[in-house]
């Protein structure tokens, strides 16, 4: 049963962030199930309770964790757009329990930047009273592109 929220809140953010691997190698860590699941679903603090990932277009990527010991969010995703080493857009909607936290558009785009590469991620979102924090999605968002970024530095 889906549950109709009055109070929704809509906002866009942008964060870019350089890594020195070639565009292919930062792709491929969006694309590899081990490695995704390193920066993207593992954590201090984080109790993992499922991943998945299929990565290819209407492909899903699942995943239901907790954090501190705190309520079991679920998250689920839809591959809309991959064009290999460039170009990543996906759907995905948040919640905790049966209470909607989010619904979100995201693109992530990889442009080479020298012998690196410049990500940048996009997400156009709606985000729900009672778990939807704007603000702490786009730090949430800055904290996993670090994460992602010593993965690559430990050769991922």
């Amino acid at each position: 049963m889906t549950e109709t929220v009055a109070d929704a809140a809509h906002a866009t953010f942008t964060i870019e962030r350089v890594y020195p691997q070639a565009p292919a190698r930062v792709f491929n860590a969006h694309a590899d199930i081990g490695l995704k699941r390193r920066w993207f679903a593992e954590g201090e603090g984080f109790t993992l309770h499922h991943y998945a990932l299929d990565f290819r277009v209407d492909g899903r990527e699942t995943a239901r964790f907790s954090f501190e010991g705190g309520p079991e969010v679920t998250m689920e995703m839809v591959h809309q757009v991959i064009v290999p080493d460039r170009l990543i857009v996906i759907a995905y909607r948040m919640a905790m329990g049966d209470q909607p936290i989010s619904a979100s558009l995201a693109t992530i785009v990889f442009i080479a930047n020298g012998g690196g590469t410049r990500l940048t991620y996009t997400e156009q979102g709606v985000y729900f009273a009672g778990g939807g924090d704007i603000q702490g999605r786009e730090e949430g968002s800055r904290g996993l592109l670090e994460r992602l970024a010593e993965v690559l530095a430990e050769g991922g």
